[in-house]
């Protein structure tokens, strides 16, 4: 990496949004040339940074330089003309386009006040052999695969911006041997002297492709350190914001149910989004998940649950073959799923806490046979007092009560459905102390009962404290599995941090 000024220097940069400081004082420095990731995990601020660097957010405090001089974006457009130019993993061109088209946009060649469709397809084979792709731009773009489409976004990001090139999420969607094209791509503008911030939760690509990395926590600077400087476990630390000394139960429980399993997935996965694994699911037992964000904990969660159908593998039900092709599915097979995101995949804030609950029942009974209003009252009273969900009654919007509240209200949902297997992704996150508290007992008393859970959880010594297995997933893989006293935050920070090519 050049030792020289910076070519973007952030300081103290500040944003607050309602009741939250987003990003308290971070400095970030950028070099030409360069490859720097922003690392840390979900909340952590890494967005929102990016957000205020590219003008997509106006910061509240700090000050952004560019090659020394003082920028303050109004917007995204403002902040291309300056030379920040962003790729998301989502590819934000039009598919309906050709790749000329993509490219060209907004500066499209003309002839006698009429755009050349020739001279833009020249100009476009020109862009595009300087990134080793030889295509036809004259197709849609659509037509192409998402590494193709990322090195278009990436052509055009350069050539309207050439600065800074911020790079999110650029491989969640990709295969081995397009992330090495792309990562080719991204070397070659490094030794054209760009500066590239990259943002990824795969561990081995940013130890493959960094040449500093920064981590953020709770919208504060944790740190930044040269790539050389640096191993795997201590940089999950610094991410997880814990020391692995620091641990409030010695061991997982070693009171592991005996006997058959209930559930076995054998060689289940969805190619793209999680690897083939095999899994035993026993009534009364707690499996843990751990890994980074992004490493495939809530992918693993929406296959089980047909949410994203496998297309490997197959599941059994006491021995006879289960299909688990959508959500009903898996409700129909006795499944229940509080996802990670209340508010976006779980509550529906205008309904009342009632309507909430009974939900789920209510689809796999189907809407011909609608729950009635006096059951649909008891059950709801029910839980209410069983869970101790703080709301003056049960016909108060959900959207109106705590965050802790509303996760207990998800839970009511599945109960409501009396399911055998419920996936809890996250259900800690976000809630007060109190209500921490209280969904832990729960799933302890839920386990007690014969239910078998698959717990999802960021926070390890919760993992600790009430699994009975925890398996262990990186980089879209299991990776490794604990069981009992092998359950320790040591060993899961180990297995996170492992480097695969060394552990193969």
């Amino acid at each position: 990496m050049p030792e020289n000024r910076p070519l973007l220097h952030a300081t103290a940069v500040t944003k607050t949004f309602p009741g939250t400081v987003a990003l308290d004082g971070v400095d970030f420095t950028l070099h030409s040339g360069e490859v720097h990731a922003l690392l840390g995990e979900n909340g952590a601020g890494k967005s929102t940074l990016i957000k205020c660097l590219t003008g997509a957010y106006r910061r509240d405090g700090g000050e952004i330089l560019l090659d020394g001089r003082p920028i303050d974006p109004r917007d995204t457009l403002e902040a291309q003309t300056l030379g920040i130019g962003t790729v998301y993993q989502e590819v934000n061109l039009l598919p309906n386009l050709s790749v000329a088209e993509n490219l060209c946009l907004g500066h499209q060649p003309t002839r006698f006040g009429m755009i050349s469709s020739r001279a833009m397809s020249r100009s476009a084979r020109q862009t595009l052999a300087q990134y080793g792709l030889e295509i036809d731009v004259t197709r849609n773009l659509d037509t192409y695969s998402v590494a193709v489409q990322q090195v278009v976004a990436i052509a055009r990001a350069v050539s309207l911006s050439g600065k800074v090139l911020i790079l999110d999420e650029p491989t969640a969607s990709l295969d081995a041997l397009e992330v090495r094209m792309l990562f080719d791509v991204v070397r070659a503008l490094k030794e054209r002297g760009l500066g590239i911030v990259f943002i990824s939760h795969f561990l081995d690509q940013v130890f493959e492709i960094s040449d500093r990395i920064t981590v953020l926590r709770n919208g504060k600077l944790v740190g930044t350190q040269a790539i050389a400087e640096i191993d795997r476990t201590r940089l999950v630390n610094l991410m997880l914001g814990r020391e692995l000394e620091q641990e409030t139960r010695e061991s997982g429980r070693t009171d592991r149910p005996e006997g058959e399993a209930m559930i076995r997935f054998r060689d289940f996965g969805r190619g793209g989004r999680i690897a083939p694994f095999d899994l035993d699911i026993h009534a009364g037992e707690v499996v843990g998940v751990a890994g980074l964000l992004g490493s495939g904990r809530t992918e693993t969660a929406e296959t089980l649950f047909g949410v994203t159908p496998h297309d490997s593998g197959a599941a059994s039900d006491a021995g006879k073959p289960l299909h688990l092709g959508s959500p009903r599915d898996a409700i129909a097979g006795g499944f229940g799923f509080c996802p990670e995101d209340r508010k976006s995949d779980g509550i529906i804030g205008d309904l009342s806490v009632r309507e909430n609950i009974v939900l789920a029942l209510q689809a796999r009974r189907g809407w011909t046979k609608p729950v009635p209003a006096r059951e649909q009252a008891a059950m709801a009273d029910e839980f209410i007092r069983r869970l101790d969900i703080r709301t003056p009654d049960a016909e108060k919007p959900v959207g109106l009560l705590s965050g802790g509240n509303q996760q207990k209200v998800m839970l009511a949902r599945w109960l409501a459905t009396n399911p055998r297997f419920l996936i809890l992704d996250e259900p800690t996150r976000g809630i007060d102390v109190g209500a921490h508290a209280e969904i832990i007992r729960l799933i302890e008393e839920l386990c007690a009962r014969g239910m078998a859970l698959l717990v999802i959880s960021s926070e390890l010594d919760e993992l600790v404290a009430y699994s009975h297995r925890v398996i262990v997933v990186r980089d879209r893989h299991h990776v490794a599995e604990l069981v009992g006293a092998e359950i320790t935050t040591n060993n899961m920070v180990a297995a996170i941090a492992a480097d695969r090519e060394a552990a193969l």
